[in-house]
């Protein structure tokens, strides 16, 4: 509960619920996932239940009405022996799930008081929603030690570490015609267009670099249109520089992230990303911004970078050319990388082995449900 659903079509999130629950039904635990894709009727999907719900379609109000009204269903009609919470801002259903009986574990997705959309009284509403998450939650699930150290430090409480998973994938580049570009020949973005993202950054930094490979920029905003304005007039219509849109074909982005001459990765708040962790699995060198997150993800396996100028930097060496000497360590180290960030992927970040730990969380929450019920009874 709590996200946009399945098929995973978004964000992270999303791709967590969809690999997690498809485990789990396989399995053979039932799994309902609470969706919000106007005009689609899927009541089925790898094995999971999906109820569509609406939500108002407002920044502010979108995720907290559709999982208001999600809650109205599970307590009503579906009962389940425990909810899984994605997101921090959903805090204000905790306590009517736990009315009911029901369990509740909540998914802190990074610091969300932190994100530049949040201003004001929404940066006031997360700190808030946070700090309720933590203390009335039956269990806070992080997806990075990092953000395990913070619940830990700022509310005196563990937090169960439960990362993100990915693939390690060879997927070839047949399709990298559709787009006009050739293997190891471009860099690439994935981002949602929002200032902890740094897309503005990493956009000012390749055009005023002296690389001649292509950016292919893969995302966007739906709102956050000042900042999608500012990210394209810092382009100034750069020809080098391409704005893609959203790539939801899973297959043409996947060939987009394994055949990059670098992964430029500008998330800054959200704990474990999957596009990172998407990137390493597929072999694509990592440029990324400096911060305690992606040093985690990548175990310092990257070239990183704190500024617009220091990206430049990074970009013109790799270029080479006349003024830019080219250093064929900085070619062995992006090799090194891409190798190291395979096998960092392959030993840490599997889904079977996240939804392990889904698992045993689960049954731990029910079964601590269950004694909780049977002293009630006795008590009675």
């Amino acid at each position: 509960m709590g996200t946009r659903g399945v098929p995973a079509n978004y964000g992270g999130f999303e791709t967590a619920v969809e690999e997690i629950g498809s485990r789990l039904a396989s399995r053979g635990s039932d799994i309902t996932v609470y969706a919000r894709n106007p005009g689609q009727s899927v009541d089925e999907y790898r094995g999971m239940r999906v109820v569509n719900i609406p939500a108002l379609r407002h920044r502010m109000t979108e995720t907290l009405s559709h999982t208001a009204l999600s809650a109205v269903h599970a307590v009503i009609t579906d009962r389940p022996d425990v909810c899984l919470l994605f997101n921090a801002g959903n805090a204000p259903m905790i306590t009517p799930l736990q009315a009911a009986g029901i369990p509740t574990a909540v998914h802190l997705d990074g610091l969300e008081s932190r994100r530049g959309k949040w201003r004001g009284a929404g940066s006031r509403y997360y700190r808030w929603a946070e700090r309720t998450s933590v203390r009335r939650a039956d269990a806070v699930i992080a997806d990075s030690r990092a953000i395990a150290a913070h619940v830990r430090e700022a509310y005196g409480r563990e937090a169960v570490f439960i990362p993100y998973g990915a693939e390690v994938i060879d997927p070839g580049s047949d399709r990298l015609g559709e787009l006009g570009v050739l293997r190891r020949d471009y860099h690439l973005i994935v981002a949602r267009f929002e200032p902890e993202n740094h897309v503005l950054d990493a956009v000012h930094a390749y055009r005023i670099s002296d690389e001649t490979r292509p950016l292919l920029v893969v995302g966007s905003a739906p709102y956050s249109k000042w900042y999608v304005d500012r990210v394209h007039e810092a382009a100034q219509d750069d020809e080098r520089i391409r704005f893609l849109g959203g790539i939801y074909d899973r297959d043409l982005l996947n060939q987009l992230y394994a055949n990059a001459r670098t992964y430029i990765h500008g998330h800054s708040v959200g704990g474990t990303n999957p596009s990172l962790l998407r990137a390493m699995g597929a072999g694509a060198p990592v440029l990324a911004f400096d911060c305690e997150f992606n040093r985690e993800v990548t175990a310092d396996q990257a070239f990183f970078w704190a500024d617009a100028d220091q990206l430049a930097t990074l970009l013109d060496d790799i270029a080479g050319g006349e003024d830019h000497v080219f250093d064929a360590n900085i070619d062995a180290d992006l090799q090194e990388f891409a190798a190291v960030g395979r096998k960092w992927i392959a030993d840490h970040y599997r889904w079977d082995a996240v939804a392990d730990d889904y698992e045993a969380l689960i049954r731990d929450l029910d079964a601590g449900a269950q004694r909780r019920k049977g002293r009630r009874q006795v008590s009675a």
